[in-house]
């Protein structure tokens, strides 16, 4: 008998968005791009965490801890990796379909390190 890992849940930008800000928000947005990609551009409110931190064993920062997440990177390919790691080690994750690119086409925020106007590097 094989055992079937469930992949993670998705979820658009728009649901992302209302489960992250707002009076209905009860996540977490969990971005894991890379330093870099992140100064340049990210969802306010967000929290960082790279994929390869969490991947060489990291813990999640303290904001992100015990509370649902919606994981984000650029495209969405490696939020899902993120997400299912976190799910394996017990955590409630969904990952964004489309990433940043389509959070930003979307019209929804993002903002630099220093909170102007960002990209989605």
């Amino acid at each position: 008998m094989f055992l079937l890992r469930r992949s993670a849940d998705r979820v658009t930008v728009d649901e992302a968005h209302r489960r992250t800000h707002g009076p209905d928000a009860v996540a977490v947005l969990l971005d894991v791009r890379e330093q870099v990609e992140w100064r340049a551009g990210h969802a306010p409110g967000a929290v960082h965490a790279p994929l390869s931190r969490l991947t060489a064993g990291a813990a999640l920062p303290g904001a992100a801890r015990a509370r649902p997440l919606v994981v984000i990177c650029r495209s969405g390919h490696r939020s899902r990796q993120a997400a299912a790691l976190l799910a394996a080690r017990g955590a409630d994750a969904v990952d964004v379909t489309g990433g940043m690119r389509a959070w930003a086409a979307a019209g929804h925020p993002v903002v630099d390190e220093r909170g102007n106007n960002g990209s989605t590097a």
